[in-house]
């Protein structure tokens, strides 16, 4: 190996010292550098500020890129639009797409209008054909859907008016209008809340994918159908960018996919090719039930009460009126508190030994004794399965209710409301007891007291929006009234609805 003299190796790192220890060199060397920087900034600014063509680019404009699963804002933003991206998720950026039939509109508009506000709610129903009377103002506007007959349809039970359906969510996504967040589908017979559902839809990121939506109630549906997708009868909400890429495959998916059923089935096996899961909303109602739909009413889950369907093919939700008129009545409630309308909450008297069930703007039942929380959770019965009319199997759990009065708790049904009691933000709901057609009643000595109250008084604070964006947990309730709970004079029972206090429980002693 060659070798080296001391000398040398001195020698060598001597001149590199010598360059480390000169001020006057570092000192140009570091000029150099803060020129050179100097220079290439002066150049972006120079690019940015008179080449870069995007700044000529109307302000008002959001760039919108579509990557992956995200919708992100792209290019230059006005202050405006900025505020416009940080705004709160409200009902001017849903685009609702209604599914109808110009023959049967006049007879299913009822339902529509009940939720529909002109000039506030956006969207169209889809049409096949062009109305011969004249449109009402009190509809949502129409629009007629594209000829879908080059597309296959090969269910034999079916209807081809699936295809065309399915297709609302492209169409109105080519409408091209502005400041949409959400597509949201139903039917013409679909009933929906729309406060609650902004509310629900609030809780997402709008510049992601979302597929959200609710399942049948009735097993034998979701079995022939699917458990993956949001039945479209009780709608369907599909985000922008969701929305983005469904149109992009829907029509050659509609071809792949010519044996499935409904339109709904088929929007699913599209959003599977994306890989997009139905998020499930436990607001959603497809009402796939015969009978009598107060048990599933009656116990709603601790969720925002989001949409109705099919009113024609159940007993109507309100004693003595008819399902348009009960519709309406309800709304009266749920314009008081959207949010707890249907909210279920129960309690027990300690001193009657009572149970006692409210659901907000609905009902209320009382039991002549201590009914365990599991129990009363639980949905009564009143109903049958949709195609089959059974008593099973349902996707939720169910408790029988037979036909002896003694057997079930005395109901009342809502008769009255008070919003904003003295300037607060409290309601007082009152219901009224139902008597049965027969007139029968339990003759039993523990059902004399229950039987004998005419009415119960329930009053509660107003649920805030914000009250859904915490971890779920139902409200507690106390029956209140001079420490005794019952005014004698005039039978009527009050109860306090509110937030549950530390370690409180619904426990039987």
């Amino acid at each position: 190996m060659p070798s080296f003299t001391k000398e040398k190796i001195h020698n060598s790192f001597k001149s590199w010292k010598i360059h480390v220890l000169l001020p006057n060199e570092f000192n140009y060397l570091l000029r150099a550098i803060f020129i050179l920087i100097s220079v290439c900034s002066i150049s972006l600014c120079l690019y940015v500020g008179f080449l870069n063509p995007c700044i000529k680019c109307d302000h008002t404009t959001k760039l919108l890129h579509v990557s992956n699963h995200r919708k992100f804002t792209g290019g230059i933003i006005s202050k405006e639009n900025k505020n416009i991206l940080r705004e709160k998720t409200n009902v001017s950026h849903i685009l609702f797409g209604i599914g109808g039939a110009a023959q049967t509109w006049e007879q299913r508009r009822q339902y529509c209008e009940l939720w529909w506000k002109p000039n506030v709610t956006r969207g169209f129903v889809w049409l096949d054909e062009k109305p011969n009377q004249t449109w009402p103002v009190t509809s949502p506007p129409f629009k007629i859907s594209v000829d879908t007959s080059r597309f296959k349809y090969d269910c034999w039970y079916g209807s081809r008016s699936a295809l065309r359906i399915a297709r609302i969510v492209k169409e109105s996504f080519e409408l091209g209008l502005g400041n949409v967040r959400w597509f949201v589908l139903g039917d013409d017979d679909t009933v929906f809340f729309v406060e609650n559902l902004v509310t629900v839809l609030g809780k997402y990121d709008h510049n992601q994918m979302y597929y959200i939506g609710g399942n049948s109630e009735s097993v034998e549906q979701d079995m022939v159908h699917s458990y993956d997708m949001a039945y479209g009868g009780g709608g369907i909400a599909i985000s922008y960018p969701l929305a983005a890429e469904l149109v992009r495959v829907l029509d050659g998916c509609l071809d792949r996919y010519s044996a499935f059923y409904g339109s709904d089935q088929k929007i699913q096996g599209c959003l599977s090719e994306i890989g997009v899961p139905l998020t499930k909303e436990l607001g959603f109602h497809q009402l796939d039930i015969r009978g009598n739909p107060y048990g599933l009413l009656s116990s709603h889950p601790i969720a925002p009460l989001v949409s109705l369907h099919h009113l024609d093919y159940v007993q109507t939700i309100l004693p003595n009126l008819t399902q348009v008129d009960s519709l309406k009545k309800l709304r009266r409630f749920y314009k008081t508190d959207p949010g707890r309308t249907l909210q279920h909450s129960f309690c027990h008297d300690l001193k009657r030994n009572w149970s006692i069930s409210v659901s907000w703007g609905y009902t209320v039942q009382i039991y002549p004794t201590l009914v365990t929380a599991k129990e009363l959770e639980t949905t009564m019965q009143t109903f049958q399965t949709w195609k089959s009319w059974n008593s099973e199997p349902f996707t939720f759990n169910t408790r029988s209710m037979g036909p002896d009065p003694c057997d079930r708790p005395v109901l009342y049904f809502v008769d009255g409301v008070n919003g904003n009691v003295k300037g607060s933000h409290l309601t007082s709901t009152s219901y009224k007891k139902f008597v049965p057609e027969t007139g029968k009643e339990c003759d039993r000595p523990d059902y004399a007291p229950v039987v004998a109250v005419q009415n119960v008084n329930v009053s509660a604070i107003v649920l805030k929006p914000d009250f859904w964006k915490m971890a779920p947990r139902r409200q507690c309730c106390e029956v209140i009234n001079n420490g005794d709970g019952v005014d004698m004079a005039t039978s009527i029972i009050h109860v306090n609805i509110r937030s549950c206090n530390a370690f409180e429980s619904v426990t039987p002693p």
